[in-house]
């Protein structure tokens, strides 16, 4: 697992979250822990090493 630090694209707070380095590539939705939004998180690894952190918001 890895902590990585990001801003919400709603509320613009930092915040973290812990990571599974285990899994290569990764697409979910998470709340943020302060304004509660969905946020829809890309994430990559390779080597158990991040390399790609997108955080964008849910809204169409």
């Amino acid at each position: 697992m890895l902590e990585h630090h990001f801003t919400c694209p709603y509320c613009w707070e930092t915040i973290s979250m812990l990571l599974d380095n285990t899994l290569p590539s990764q697409k979910y939705i998470e709340d943020c822990e302060v304004c509660c939004n969905p946020i829809e998180l890309t994430v990559q690894f390779q080597d158990l090493e991040l390399i790609h952190f997108q955080a964008d918001s849910i809204e169409q």
